[in-house]
């Protein structure tokens, strides 16, 4: 049963994977930092998930039930679901969106880069989960 994006059960289930993955793990073994997911839409709010990256460890992952209600964080991704979609199904390489700015990154860009093998493997495993994009 595919789970929904963006929802609180999808950002669960990616933190057990991101927490049971050794590649994961020694990916980002140096990372440091928690990010939000903002996913935009032309018709309504935003959709926010939380999670908490440290050491290749998922130490907290959650919706956030509004945007003005979040805490400061490390890193914000922005995208629409279309391109938030396109990179979870592998049709639109991460590093690729970011850079071309068709998912705005909010934070230290340079610190990103220099992590490119863990923001890698954080995306290959967030593909493995069987995903519905709510629209």
């Amino acid at each position: 049963m595919a789970t929904p994006f963006p929802s609180d059960v999808w950002i669960k289930a990616l933190k057990d994977r991101l927490n049971n993955s050794a590649a994961y793990a020694q990916a980002a073994k140096n990372w440091e930092g928690d990010l939000y997911f903002q996913v935009d839409y032309a018709d309504r709010a935003p959709a926010l998930l939380y999670v908490d990256l440290w050491h290749g460890q998922c130490r907290d992952a959650y919706a956030v039930a509004g945007t003005e209600t979040a805490q400061k964080a490390a890193f914000r991704l922005s995208a629409t679901m279309e391109n938030f979609s396109k990179v979870l199904k592998s049709e639109l390489d991460p590093i690729q969106a970011m850079v071309t700015g068709k998912i705005r990154v909010q934070g230290n860009m340079v610190m990103m880069m220099k992590n490119i093998p863990a923001v890698l493997e954080f995306v290959r495993t967030a593909q493995q989960i069987e995903t519905e994009f709510l629209v």
